[in-house]
């Protein structure tokens, strides 16, 4: 990255005390929850266990969130490099999988051709799979019965890329005043139909008595990130029975639920949400921090105001209502898309290399994660909430982390990208250990931009299985 493109905000890593810490969080003017001294009370508060309505045990209070490494077979199994993704997973140390990794429930609803698929074909790999988990995690943890496992089920709609890396088809449920332009979309491109929509309900269905079967304790019904499920709550504008009305735009949603009630009786269902969304944000024509993409009217932002630069959790807590009245318990809290604007899901100093310069200090993106996810606890006491954003906190995370579960603003710490570099982070937390400084994770968002130009994900600046990969080199080259 050029000196013209190199973030103004300052370092984590610069931030060698607690005191320095808190005194950035003060000049930023947030409201970000810190515990400056760490004890061994804070490795129990880690340590917690939860009891699920269903009497399942969840161990601890850290979870891993679903990551994809866009490294399956072309028909959907498990390669080599995703089972040693799964089993860093098992044998972080959390005791919630929630989800591992977004898998399709239809081939032509893949956002790569190398993305998990589940159906009758593949039903073996994914007992393999499951297998794999709780035989790692009892090697190194000498049981399992506290862990639990689940399992994402998704159609990437709007950013499907099935058969061709390089190549999106997308299915899209409206025209977009912003998405359709971007990425060349024209007034005629045709929506998806409902009778489509009716099929593919009945694929999430059987996509999730096949996860059953292979063993999962919970399907995640992923509603977030811009695909599918998460365009459904945004669809105001959709006529017939899939828009328009809050209780349309959840039809697709219930319909899945009632249905796997039905057909796998027993399967608990989490919903991982973009809890809020803003607009799309493009880099600036002189300098390449993130701007809005539009200065008027925005009203594509599911838990957003309009224009699309605020949070409105009106029709968010109506939903997480709606998911708690059907027997739901767990919620996992995210917000935005990585697609069109990066900074609100996953706060990074560096952009991958389709997006832009950090508009704001990414500390203000955690904290605006973080106080999401609070609100919604309180909202839902009985329900369990695992919040995320957490991975920009780098050394600090444990003291942000004990904060937050300490004030009961939620139920479980989410790791995502961290543990790609760091996977026995988890453990090291519960243990009370010092955090091993050379595997955190500096959000390079070398794991964005390598599948963004056709590559598998993985921490490429840390994780020496993937530094000795010729795509390293391909990065450095994408990134100079």
């Amino acid at each position: 990255m050029s000196s013209k493109h190199t973030p103004k905000y300052k370092r984590i890593a610069q931030l060698k005390t607690a005191d320095q810490f808190v005194d950035h969080i003060h000049s930023l003017n947030i409201n970000l929850p810190f515990t400056a001294n760490l004890s061994a009370d804070h490795s129990q508060l880690f340590g917690k266990s939860i009891t699920l309505k269903s009497g399942k045990l969840v161990g601890n209070s850290l979870c891993i969130l679903p990551m994809e490494g866009w490294d399956g077979t072309t028909d959907g199994k498990p390669s080599e490099h995703t089972k040693r993704r799964w089993k860093n997973f098992a044998t972080s140390g959390a005791k919630l999988l929630f989800g591992c990794e977004a898998v399709a429930v239809c081939e032509e609803g893949r956002a790569n051709p190398n993305q998990l698929m589940i159906n009758d074909q593949n039903l073996d790999d994914f007992k393999e799979l499951h297998e794999l988990l709780v035989i790692e995690h009892e090697q190194k943890f000498g049981q399992s019965s506290d862990l639990v496992i689940g399992l994402q089920l998704t159609h990437s709609g709007r950013f499907c890329k099935p058969y061709d890396k390089r190549k999106m088809e997308p299915r899209i449920l409206y025209h977009h005043p912003v998405l359709d332009a971007k990425f060349g979309l024209g007034d005629d491109y045709p929506l998806m139909e409902d009778d489509y929509i009716d099929a593919l309900i009945e694929k999430y269905i059987a996509a999730a008595v096949l996860a059953q079967q292979a063993g999962f304790d919970f399907v995640d019904i992923k509603h977030c990130h811009g695909y599918l499920g998460h365009e459904f709550l945004s669809a105001y504008d959709r006529p017939g029975k899939y828009g328009g009305s809050f209780e349309n735009r959840t039809r697709f949603f219930r319909s899945i639920v009632e249905g796997i009630n039905v057909a796998a009786p027993g399967l608990e269902i989490g919903v991982r949400l973009s809890a809020f969304d803003f607009q799309p944000f493009v880099a600036g024509k002189e300098d390449p921090s993130g701007v809005p993409s539009t200065d008027g009217p925005y009203d594509c932002a599911f838990g957003g105001i309009s224009g699309g630069l605020g949070i409105n959790l009106e029709e968010t807590l109506e939903f997480i209502a709606l998911a708690e009245s059907m027997d739901i318990q767990m919620i996992c809290v995210t917000a935005g898309s990585p697609y069109y604007n990066p900074h609100i899901i996953r706060p990074a100093l560096f952009p991958p290399s389709d997006g832009y310069l950090p508009p704001e200090d990414p500390l203000i993106g955690v904290a605006r994660q973080i106080n999401v996810t609070a609100e919604i606890k309180r909202a839902f006491p009985n329900m369990v909430i695992i919040g995320s954003a957490y991975s920009y906190l780098q050394e600090w995370l444990p003291n942000v982390a004990a904060a937050v579960l300490e004030n009961g603003m939620a139920d479980l710490i989410g790791f995502g990208r961290m543990v790609l570099s760091y996977p026995d982070m988890p453990i090291d937390m519960i243990n009370g250990k010092v955090l091993q400084r050379q595997k955190i994770c500096r959000t390079f968002s070398d794991c964005t931009t390598a599948p963004r130009n056709g590559m598998i994900s993985g921490c490429f600046p840390l994780d020496p299985y993937y530094k000795i990969m010729p795509e390293f080199e391909n990065l450095k080259l994408l990134k100079s």
